[in-house]
């Protein structure tokens, strides 16, 4: 082979080899096409292979037979999240999750045995978390119920927004939990609508803290939570489709005026819900 002859094929073979190392770059930095919102609060979806396992530091994900996958961050969330996928098209990826700024929210007025019970509130207050932990975990496996919630959410009710996700709230002077979801301030008596079709895990009419309480499963631990409810037009295990009624605005439970509370969670995190509603 003459000296011109082996500079081509060696300048040849820089070129394949730098080309493989691109692609595997760039495999690397698109390991899954995800969507939604990489922020404390967010809900992010994608598809994968089908097959495949994924883990979010660690933790098992749901992979629908599909292959779409969901992950949600909290609202204290670190920045960065390791997702790993196994199978097919294996790869890892390190996600950026934007922090953001939580105002503090004080609150007057509320009926002071809410703020500080008493000792004999207690063991109902956690039967009710109980009841609530339960509902919450019974992860529906219902891929139609997921894809349509991944669709687009409605508001549930509309109106002023009196109070945001993860505030952190300061009830009568006494500091406490951060409020994981957004108020919508309307009359006592406004209809709640579904605002994406799921299953009933919890329909009761006065709980000590959040009064009438809905609870409602869009499948694969994505839940929505609708508080202070005056009525409850709901049972557990009823079917709704996105704009059915399925309760009233009220003012009960921990609450100084007629509110809507709706919250939302994926598994343990809170997600916030203003970030999957179009505006308002």
């Amino acid at each position: 082979m003459g000296q011109g002859a082996k500079q081509v094929t060696a300048v040849f073979r820089i070129l394949v080899t730098a080309a493989a190392l691109t692609g595997a770059q760039l495999a690397a930095a698109n390991c899954v096409n995800l969507e939604g919102q990489f922020r404390q609060g967010g809900l992010v979806w994608g598809n994968v292979a089908p097959g495949s396992t994924v883990t979010l530091n660690g933790k098992p994900l749901d992979v629908l037979e599909d292959g779409t996958t969901i992950a949600g961050f909290g609202r204290d969330a670190a920045a960065t999240a390791e997702l790993e996928v196994t199978g097919p098209e294996s790869c890892q990826q390190t996600l950026r999750v934007a922090s953001r700024e939580y105002r503090i929210q004080r609150v007057e007025g509320v009926p002071q045995r809410t703020v500080t019970p008493p000792q004999e509130q207690l063991d109902r207050i956690a039967r009710e978390r109980a009841l609530v932990a339960a509902a919450k975990g019974q992860r529906l496996q219902r891929p139609d119920l997921l894809q349509n919630a991944l669709a687009g959410f409605e508001w549930p009710t509309l109106g002023p927004i009196s109070g945001v996700y993860g505030s952190q709230r300061v009830y009568n002077g006494t500091p406490k939990s951060p409020h994981y979801g957004v108020d919508v301030a309307v009359p006592t008596g406004t209809p709640v609508y579904a605002p994406t079709a799921g299953v009933i895990t919890l329909a009761e009419p006065d709980l000590f803290y959040s009064g009438g309480t809905i609870i409602l499963d869009h499948g694969y631990g994505l839940s929505s939570s609708f508080l202070h409810l005056s009525k409850v037009l709901v049972e557990a295990g009823q079917e709704v489709r996105t704009g059915d009624l399925i309760g009233e605005v009220g003012a009960s439970g921990r609450a100084t005026g007629p509110h809507l509370d709706w919250r939302m969670s994926w598994r343990d995190q809170r997600i916030d819900p203003q970030l999957l509603a179009p505006p308002m």
